[in-house]
């Protein structure tokens, strides 16, 4: 893929929009079929397509704010530089690195599980990265909860730094 590539030929490319959680995306597929919602888990509502995928461009002067959706979510690395996601859940806050190089402790996927607080920032300055998110069951705006700063700091006091950097 050609590096000379910045972000805004991504945006422009690829027909991104602005996300409510920052950054840019693009839904590109969302399965015809349905999953029932008496065979889905107590927390869907409704049916739920089988799966969805999107693209997801954030540029190193965006962050992605904490947010947690219902379904778990795969992101793939696709063109730019590493960002770190950020995630917080029972287990306490954990960090993953997606990007290009593996040999530098890069992953090319990395899972959030669902129901998991998570955020990103992209690590390199004057940078950017395009990365894919694939949900199952797919996503839907519903199911999307954007943090409140506050709620998150009484529940994770120990981790305040991150937290006020990525909530409003």
């Amino acid at each position: 893929m050609n590096s000379n590539k910045n972000a805004q030929y991504w945006i422009t490319q690829l027909k991104l929009q602005s996300h409510p959680e920052g950054g840019f995306f693009k839904e590109t597929y969302r399965s015809i079929e349905s999953i029932w919602a008496t065979a889905l888990p107590d927390r869907y509502a409704d049916s739920r397509s089988f799966s969805t995928a999107i693209y997801f461009l954030l540029r190193s002067e965006d962050k992605s704010l904490f947010h947690r959706i219902k379904s778990d979510e795969i992101w793939h690395f696709h063109a730019g530089s590493a960002l770190t996601i950020y995630v917080l859940n029972k287990d306490g806050l954990s960090e993953q690195k997606l990007g290009p190089e593996p040999e530098n402790g890069d992953s090319l996927q990395v899972v959030i599980p669902a129901g998991s607080w998570f955020g990103a920032i992209v690590n390199k300055p004057d940078s950017f990265t395009l990365a894919g998110c694939t949900v199952a069951p797919g996503f839907d705006f519903d199911d999307f909860e954007l943090a409140n700063s506050e709620k998150l700091l009484k529940e994770f006091p120990d981790h305040s730094q991150i937290i006020k950097k990525l909530t409003k």
